[in-house]
């Protein structure tokens, strides 16, 4: 019988329960079970203590309860919360007709048995049958079960193994309770096998066509109440199990008696438990193909354990959020036109301790008094190993356990908005760990991953690549790039790896990949759903950014998914897109020597050749600060002092520059060692007693006052996008290994940025500017003694002179530091 015959049997059923409940109070005493034994009621069943009822939700609390690695000792389930049922449609006659025997056939039992049935729900429960209603029920290691009707209560036979059976002669299927005894307690419970499925027909269409939006609301554990019970709804996407179970600290981790139903062609198994809620653990029982069995975590679970521990955890939110006004505006301005400045951070270690609720206190009031517009977070999505920083995520649905609860997460986000920070998060759709609780090879064939082990074998990483082909995993993907928007507030999403998500070839040499379907070394399902994820946040999520990882030349990253471009594809539908290019190009001409540097010098001007071929990001991330790369500031040649002065004139350079700005946490502070996710900056150097702590605290001086310059010099952002915001005054100064150049606003006002890396003092040093500026003064110079520079500035207001010069009309004289950069504005 397919689900949705069952469903029109069901509701008939339902709907002739109310109806016959006047006839029950004659006949109640005198229903027979189908054996030809008296009905048998507990021994003064008003001694029987009631069960406590839990908050709606909320199951009963099991200490401690784990998922089991090894197979576990069974001990008797727990009481689940009653709730009266009303009166039973009960017949005072039945008439004649040929019994059947209620008992399971071979077939039904074995397969129950295994853990290989599909339909458990045709088979236990309840069922109209000729004579009467078959009860049917699985409860491994119980000593009886009695069901309860009102009143009325009828054992049922033992029929072994767990199983449980009796015809009573009713003319309708009732509202009825189990009664099951264990060791010689009984405990009152609903039967899972009376409930109508929770998915509806709508749902299971979106699934299987790879389109539903809202999927985690679909699948996953959720608490509600169905057909006037409170429990959870448990479903997984499994297409190619046998058969699937779901087991708990409800089961004592025991899936046996609590087979799920498959839902036809959708791949989907699903199952109501009622009386389970909040905070119970789960996972799935899966049959292979093979018949083997593997616990699974559950790849929609919204809420993990602390790792190591693996189990998904039941979750419901309360949290109230308090950031509208945030949300309000958040779209007002486009994000090409507005100031981003972001300081990325790695939550567990920023300061080690600290929960989600903790660093909402400190890492707003951080970030805040720095004056960055938003911050980033290393990928908060739970991960196995902390050694992969997040980037292996095994959750993609929950926030790391390690810091809090999802609401813990919510809180903290929420605070940054208050504040006026918004919150990027980094994403990583392309690949997963092959951890075997979690998605490798999730139903005992490849799922998640691409069924050619070349396609699935990430080469760099040990992972596996999603198949982006896949309707369904698409959907996964997708869903959970909305989830993340809608649920948690997040207002950026930075992509990790698309260059290895794009080429087919990435990592791989001749003989380990095939051409796409055009010859070609693109990946086309890639392509189509990064373009379908963009274009459904965009749409979904009003002012929401995507960014890309990427480090390729591929063309049009940032260009609407709708617009082709040369290569014949549309574009990916990026907001913005990181400037690897010029992030490694600036970083080696700062690694060499000043005297070497004029050899070099293209590297600082060759980012503007492109620099409005994408909407870029200029990032100094984390990756250039760990594995021996060292940190920025002993990246820098010279000695201590020439080092802490390249690394200002470096970051003010980048604040100019055309693009947005990224800053790796410690860096804003000049830390000299790398970075360790075991324990974070090195924030002692800050501390008055430490000898050269003024030295640190002048760079991070530095960080806060480009931040707030920036934010009030919208010549510096409005335009970014736009080639005439931009003009060099001076590019191919290579010998006095200066640059000079001109940024202009909306309205034309301009800003002068000149740096000069050499230790050189250059006096009356001339640059061309425009006429129509009467006078120029000194608003930001890194060689300021309140940076730990050497304080030779420009305190006077210039004038310029008429004298044309570097094709401008007029000419100004300036004094340029030693390795400093300097910023003026009309005065």
């Amino acid at each position: 019988m397919t689900p949705k015959k069952r469903a029109t049997s069901k509701n008939k059923s339902a709907k002739n329960q109310t109806g016959g409940a006047a006839k029950a109070a004659k006949s109640a005493k005198s229903v027979k079970p189908a054996e030809s034994k008296p009905v048998k009621a507990p021994e003064a069943p008003e001694a029987l203590e009631t069960p406590e009822v839990p908050q709606a939700g909320r199951g009963p609390a099991i200490p401690q309860a784990r998922a089991p690695q090894d197979t576990p000792r069974v001990p008797a389930p727990r009481t689940e919360p009653a709730s009266p049922p009303p009166s039973p449609a009960v017949s005072p006659a039945v008439s004649p007709a040929p019994a059947v025997s209620p008992a399971l056939g071979a077939d039904d039992r074995a397969r129950l048995l295994l853990g290989t049935h599909h339909d458990p729900h045709a088979v236990l429960g309840a069922h109209a049958v000729p004579g009467g209603v078959a009860f049917r029920v699985f409860r491994p290691y119980a000593q009886a079960v009695t069901v309860a009707i009102g009143e009325v209560r009828a054992a049922l036979h033992d029929d072994g193994d767990g199983f449980f059976s009796g015809l009573l002669p009713l003319t309708d299927v009732p509202v009825y309770r189990l009664l099951v005894t264990y060791d010689g307690t009984v405990h009152e419970t609903e039967d899972p096998y009376r409930f109508l499925p929770t998915l509806g027909d709508l749902d299971l269409h979106l699934i299987g066509e790879g389109r539903h939006e809202e999927l985690w609301k679909a699948l996953g554990a959720r608490v509600m109440t169905h057909q006037g019970v409170t429990g959870t709804r448990f479903s997984v996407w499994a297409p190619n199990a046998r058969g699937v179970r779901v087991a708990g600290g409800f089961d004592f981790w025991d899936a046996t008696g609590y087979p799920m139903r498959s839902l036809g062609s959708s791949g989907v198994w699903e199952l109501f438990v009622p009386g389970v809620g909040e905070g119970e653990l789960y996972k799935f029982e899966i049959t292979r193909p093979d018949g083997s069995h593997t616990l699974r975590a559950d790849p929609m679970a919204r809420r993990t354990e602390v790792p190591p521990a693996t189990s998904s955890v039941v979750e419901v939110s309360r949290h109230e959020w308090g950031d509208a006004e945030w949300m309000g505006r958040r779209g007002e301005q486009a994000v090409h036109e507005a100031p981003f400045s972001v300081y990325e951070v790695h939550l567990p270690s920023w300061r080690p301790g600290l929960t989600y609720r903790q660093l909402a206190d400190q890492l707003t009031a951080y970030v805040r008094d720095l004056g960055f517009t938003h911050v980033e977070l290393m990928p908060v999505a739970e991960h196995p190993f902390g050694g992969s920083w997040g980037y292996q995520v095994t959750g993609f649905y929950a926030p790391t356990a390690r810091l809090g609860t999802p609401d813990d997460f919510k809180y903290l986000v929420d605070r940054l908005h208050q504040a006026g920070i918004g919150v990027l998060m980094d994403w990583v759709p392309a690949h997963f760990p092959r951890d075997d609780w979690a998605l490798a090879e999730f139903d005992g064939r490849p799922l998640y991953e691409h069924h050619d082990p070349l396609r699935a074998a990430h080469p760099d990483w040990g992972t596996l690549e999603f198949d982006f082909g896949r309707r369904e995993v698409r959907n996964f993907l997708v869903a959970n790039a909305v989830y993340w928007c809608e649920e948690f507030h997040i207002d950026v999403l930075r992509v990790d790896a698309v260059a290895s998500m794009l080429y087919l070839d990435y990592s791989r040499e001749p003989g380990q990949w095939t051409p796409n379907e055009r010859g070609g070394r693109e990946n086309l399902d890639a392509v189509a759903f990064l373009q379908e994820m963009n274009a459904t946040v965009y749409r979904r999520c009003p002012g929401v950014v995507t960014i890309a990882e990427e480090s390729t030349a591929w063309d049009g990253v940032t260009r609407p998914t709708h617009h082709r471009g040369p290569s014949g594809f549309g574009g990916l539908g990026f907001g913005l897109k990181w400037n690897m290019g010029w992030m490694h190009d600036s970083l080696e001409y700062m690694s060499h020597d000043p005297v070497h540097r004029k050899y070099h010098h293209h590297e600082m001007t060759f980012s503007m050749v492109y620099a409005y071929s994408e909407n870029y990001v200029l990032p100094l991330s984390h990756d250039e600060v760990v594995h021996g790369k060292r940190s920025l500031v002993s990246k820098m040649p010279g000695d201590w002092w020439q080092q802490r002065a390249s690394l200002r004139a470096y970051l003010a350079f980048m604040w100019a520059h055309p693009g947005k700005q990224l800053l790796f946490m410690g860096q804003e502070f000049a830390q000299g060692a790398e970075w360790s996710e075991a324990h974070g900056p090195d924030w002692w150097l800050l501390d008055p007693s430490y000898g050269a702590a003024a030295d640190h605290r002048g760079v991070r001086d530095l960080v806060r006052d480009l931040n707030t310059r920036y934010r009030a010099t919208p010549a510096l952002w409005q335009r970014d996008t736009d080639p005439s915001g931009f003009a060099w005054v001076m590019g191919d100064a290579a010998d006095d290994n200066v640059l000079a150049f001109l940024r202009r606003d909306a309205d034309g006002t301009p800003l002068l940025a000149v740096s000069h890396f050499s230790p050189a003092v250059r006096h009356d040093y001339r640059l061309g500017v425009p006429d129509d500026i009467p006078a120029w003064h000194e608003t930001l110079n890194t060689d300021n003694a309140h940076y730990g520079g050497s304080d030779v500035t420009n305190p006077d207001v210039i004038k310029p002179e008429p004298q044309p010069w570097h094709g401008f009309p007029a000419s100004v004289r300036l004094t340029l530091p030693p390795l400093a950069t300097v910023w003026l504005r009309p005065a």
